[in-house]
């Protein structure tokens, strides 16, 4: 039931509110109230005719930036939970490295992607690097702020059995830490997308940002409005299917 009422809650939800907006746009007060001529206010109606109509464009594009969105996602969560590891075995290391990394973090991707696309060119791989770059903060943070709250007392009692340094970490510190690097994932796949489409603006040759734009310069604001769905049901779903890998990893909660 709980299960249950957690879809069926967010679908009324979304259902009422295409319904008032369908209403508004249909009766044109929507876009009499912003100001606008009535083809700038598109309805749900018109919407999902523009997914019909442009759907092979929009699939294309919707691959590109997909692709862009899970390579990043892999490569940034590999290199946050390996450095976070290391910075964890070793001193050192974290107060050198973990500077630099806050700093990488505090550059916006207006200011990287272009030159990412620059020594790159224009295909995938400097919004790869984006995303990843993106993704990988939280996940490093996450992960060491988890793998320092293990229970001093478990430590101690697998020192007193004789366990080795590696063997404390896989059996007590990093199952303690999987809660928080969850935690870290479902930030770091809600801001993937957004990311993906930023370094997009940089130089593409194609995806949803390019289409965005090439719809908004043309007034066709119905296939903003269904490039943009695409994107809130991209997030929803890699947040969506984190949390799923959460309860089947992190059974004990």
């Amino acid at each position: 039931m709980r299960t249950a009422r957690r879809i069926l809650l967010p679908a009324l939800l979304v259902a009422a509110l295409i319904a008032a907006w369908q209403i508004a746009a249909s009766s044109g007060w929507l876009a009499e109230e912003l100001g606008l001529e009535s083809f700038l206010v598109p309805s749900p109606a018109e919407v999902a005719e523009a997914f019909w109509h442009g759907r092979s464009v929009l699939w294309e594009n919707t691959w590109v930036t997909l692709r862009e969105i899970l390579l990043g996602i892999l490569i940034g969560v590999a290199l946050g939970i390996l450095l976070a590891t290391a910075m964890r075995f070793s001193a050192l290391l974290r107060d050198a490295v973990f500077p630099l990394t806050v700093g990488l973090q505090a550059v916006p991707v207006v200011v990287l992607a272009p030159i990412l696309v620059v020594w790159f060119g224009y295909g995938v791989w400097p919004k790869v690097i984006i995303v990843a770059l993106a993704v990988f903060f939280p996940i490093v943070v996450a992960t060491l702020d988890g793998l320092r709250r293990v229970d001093p007392e478990a430590v101690k009692m697998m020192r007193t059995l004789d366990a080795s340094r590696w063997a404390i970490f896989r059996r007590v510190e990093a199952p303690t830490a999987l809660p928080s690097f969850f935690s870290g994932a479902k930030i770091a796949v809600a801001v993937a997308p957004i990311v993906a489409l930023f370094s997009e603006l940089a130089g593409a040759n194609s995806g949803l940002m390019l289409l965005i734009t090439e719809s908004n310069n043309n007034f066709h604001e119905a296939e903003v409005f269904a490039a943009a769905t695409i994107l809130a049901v991209i997030g929803v779903l890699l947040v969506g299917l984190t949390t799923l890998a959460q309860r089947l990893v992190v059974t004990w909660r």
